[in-house]
């Protein structure tokens, strides 16, 4: 069975000097796959070159087998995005808004958008205008949105960033049911180690714009008492090995 995403030697270098370098990834269906590293270490610059907003230098993405530079239509046929902030029209409300959305893809019609909003829990709260939303409910407005296409793989960039203990939980929920329930395979970015560590089953780790480690989360995690305490560990080896480079 193909990857559901290729990624190799993805590299894009900003006139900062910043960026990512060779980054080499692979994501497998059925994956909830935990791209984790702190702010700043290229999460969000993989992510948009993998859903066609910004060029790499050098390397190449495929999704479903199809490159995203040649063949994007295809590559991004069955794919859900949500990237940064959830946009929304603040004077419409949630279902106003999932209706605007689903007027991109043929065929999406009322009844998807009463099944996506059952499924974030926003149906008590649809005709509500979303400049009235929290943070959270406006999260899952963009989770929403990401799945009206009904979405093979979806692509979430910090989906849980900003949010309260509630709203992180509701959230990790509607994904883990999603991928329980709907066999869609999860993207997620994410500086908490925590929620990878209870929501994912593979990771890659992306430090200074380098991937410095791919595998289960079981097997990352052995031998440390937590995810947290291998991760450090794995970093104080990618900086003890780049000292004596």
């Amino acid at each position: 069975m193909k990857p559901v995403v290729e990624i190799n030697r993805l590299t894009k270098i900003y006139n900062n000097l910043r960026g990512i370098h060779e980054v080499n990834m692979t994501v497998q269906q059925g994956d909830i796959y935990g791209f984790f590293g702190p702010n700043g270490a290229g999460k969000t610059t993989v992510m948009k070159i993998m859903t066609g907003l910004i060029k790499a230098q050098q390397g190449e993405v495929k999704l479903f087998g199809h490159p995203v530079s040649t063949h994007y239509e295809q590559a991004m046929a069955k794919v859900g995005v949500l990237i940064e902030t959830a946009e929304a029209y603040s004077y419409m409300s949630g279902r106003r808004n999932l209706e605007l959305a689903a007027r991109f893809y043929p065929g999406i019609g009322k009844q998807r958008v009463d099944e996506v909003l059952e499924i974030v829990g926003l149906t008590p709260f649809q005709k509500e205008k979303v400049a009235g939303y929290s943070l959270g409910m406006k999260q899952r407005l963009g989770l929403a949105a990401a799945m009206l296409s009904k979405p093979e793989l979806l692509i979430l960039d910090e989906p849980t960033n900003g949010l309260d203990i509630e709203g992180m939980v509701h959230i990790r929920e509607i994904i883990m049911h999603l991928a329980r329930e709907e066999r869609i395979t999860f993207l997620i970015s994410s500086h908490l180690i925590h929620e990878m560590e209870l929501m994912c089953n593979r990771m890659g780790i992306i430090h200074q714009g380098r991937l410095v480690r791919e595998g289960l989360v079981s097997e990352i995690a052995q031998g440390s008492a937590t995810l947290e305490e291998a991760y450090l560990r794995e970093i104080k080896e990618v900086r003890r090995l780049a000292a004596h480079a």
